[in-house]
């Protein structure tokens, strides 16, 4: 078949703009294209071609099983805006992180997953044999997908590739029907939408990397840890260096072993500081105490950098200037994006490190106050909701219920996290009063979480709160166990809720911003990093901004609810403030 002949196939089938259309690609076979009304094969070696033609004059959205299927095509450099990730959408439905073809392909079909074949080693040395069915069919009778199709070296026909392609159409349909059961269906297959573009762009994100300086990056690690070594008995050399420095606080008390916790609170005992624990924070509260904790505050710092962002992590997530690691769409729990390599747990010392290209910048944005502002818009309290017209949520918050804007901040945020005590337990009596939309929301979810019943964000993104270790009896143990599922509800509703606010944001930004030849390099948490070229930062930056309100057109049950965000354009990621 020609291009033409494909697109003509699709047009008289009905498929439109954004209308899912299942994807089986290889390189060498060609590709297998998947509607409601049939398949087709399409024996070529242009299948990305193909492809592109399609995007241009059709723009379907490509259903797909997984990131695997996506990093095909964008290690081709195929720019796709719409998809359907059967894989992202099966944890959106049953919660979790636990997800595989067969899962998923049993989940829709009302099977058990437990009972889904797997290839065995005599299975791997030859042609596999069911009996009574169809090579040519991924099914087996049984209903379950046949594991030889699994291996992509399978799928080595136009032919195959179309019975593969129809196979995943079907699971994103009945992912579909699901999703319309859903208490809202449209926010539900709207989540399912954005979460799928989510995962593209972590693919992305895996492939182009983030802008690093590495000669900076050697400079902060020799300089806390030390030059590189050849042995391991330079590193242990290395280390008495650094521990050197924190027993001359304490000379003439016996050395202890500062990798041990335990070992460091009893240390700071004898010298009479009585801590629960000997966290960074924790610490930073006890500077004025004595000299060692100054001592310690440092050899964590160059510890970290020593044993978690040393030469050796250059060695493994770094090359060509870019920084990478491993991303996901979702956590499997409330649903934030998640990242290896350190990319999400970088320390202030190393974000120097994170530096723009040559005649490009980065246009940096944080959400502000984003969980209340989210809180606002899925509880629709009035009160809460005229909150986020200020620029400073919190201080209205404090007007109200008469208190300071700390202890109002303090107090929120306890409602969220279930963690409210001393002077801010008064003022989330307060709350309670003031705002008792938002305040009920929360207490509602929470009272589902202690009951063990499972909870949906607004998404429709579904939270496990069932299950977990049995207390056997242990009124104690049941106790502590309800209190904390409780206090994992009330925020999972709310961090859940922005997690898929701000993939909504990210995807925009994304597609906005390639007009003018940027691209998000990192998303942390309620952070983007976007790579611009200098001349184009104005436009970049107005793009991010702009994207904000289209987010919330879109994602927020309440259109009156502000958001905003601090953007900044700079070079280095440590120029951000905050």
């Amino acid at each position: 078949m020609t291009v033409d002949e494909v697109l003509a196939w699709l047009r008289a089938r009905g498929v439109k703009r954004g209308d899912r259309v299942g994807l089986a690609v290889d390189a060498a076979a060609g590709l297998g294209l998947a509607t409601s009304a049939g398949a087709v094969a399409v024996a070529t070696t242009d299948a990305f071609g193909f492809i592109a033609a399609i995007n241009e004059n059709v723009g379907p959205r490509w259903v797909w099983w997984s990131a695997a299927d996506a990093r095909v095509l964008v290690t081709r450099g195929l720019v796709i805006d719409r998809c359907w990730d059967v894989l992202v959408v099966h944890r959106l439905l049953h919660g979790g992180w636990r997800t595989s073809i067969p899962i998923a392909w049993s989940a829709v079909r009302g099977l058990d997953a437990d009972t889904a074949p797997t290839l065995g080693q005599l299975d791997l040395l030859g042609a596999p044999a069911d009996e009574g069915s169809d090579l040519e069919d991924p099914v087996r009778p049984d209903g379950h997908i046949k594991p030889e199709w699994l291996e992509p070296a399978w799928r080595n026909s136009a032919d195959r590739l179309a019975a593969w392609a129809a196979v995943t159409h079907q699971a994103a349909e009945a992912q579909a029907s699901l999703l319309r059961q859903r208490p809202m269906p449209e926010r539900a297959l709207s989540t399912a939408h954005s979460e799928s573009a989510a995962e593209l762009l972590c693919v992305e994100l895996e492939r182009d990397g983030l802008p690093f300086d590495e000669i900076e990056a050697r400079r902060i690690i020799g300089e806390a840890a030390g030059p590189p070594t050849s042995s391991y008995e330079e590193e242990d050399e290395q280390r008495a260096v650094r521990d050197a420095l924190v027993f001359a606080a304490i000379a003439p008390l016996q050395p202890v072993n500062l990798r041990n916790p335990t070992e460091v609170k009893d240390l700071l005992r004898r010298l009479g500081i009585d801590l629960p624990d000997t966290r960074a924070w924790r610490l930073e509260q006890a500077r004025d105490l004595h000299p060692i904790i100054d001592a310690l505050l440092v050899w964590r710092k160059s510890e970290r950098i020593a044993t978690t962002y040393g030469y050796r992590w250059l060695e493994e997530h770094v090359s060509d200037g870019r920084l990478r690691g491993a991303w996901s769409s979702s956590d499997g729990s409330a649903g934030r994006m998640t990242a290896s390599a350190g990319l999400h747990n970088l320390p202030s010392v190393m974000r120097p490190t994170i530096a723009a290209d040559p005649d490009y910048v980065f246009v940096r944005a944080d959400l502000g106050q984003i969980e209340p502002r989210v809180l606002a818009a899925v509880s629709g309290d009035p009160a809460f909701i005229a909150a986020t017209h200020h620029d400073d949520l919190y201080q209205p918050v404090a007007d109200r219920l008469k208190v300071s804007r700390e202890v109002a901040k303090l107090a929120v945020l306890g409602a969220m996290y279930g963690a409210t005590t001393g002077e801010s337990a008064h003022a989330l009596r307060g709350l309670q009063q003031s705002y008792p939309v938002a305040m009920g929301f929360l207490e509602e979810a929470a009272a589902s979480g202690s009951a063990k019943q499972d909870i949906l964000t607004v998404g429709g993104r579904l939270v496990r709160m069932s299950g977990g270790t049995s207390t056997d009896g242990d009124i104690d143990a049941a106790r502590t166990a309800a209190a904390s599922r409780s206090r994992y509800a009330r925020n999972a509703v709310i961090q859940g809720a922005a997690a898929e606010f701000f993939k909504v944001w990210a995807i925009l930004v994304r597609s906005r911003a390639r007009a003018f030849g940027a691209s998000v390099v990192l998303c942390l948490h309620d952070e983007l990093l976007v790579h611009a070229p200098a001349s184009n930062a104005d436009e970049v930056s107005a793009v991010v901004g702009d994207a904000i309100g289209e987010a919330a057109h879109y994602w927020s049950p309440t259109p009156e609810v502000r958001f905003l965000a601090d953007i900044s354009v700079i070079q280095r990621w440590s120029e951000a403030k905050g």
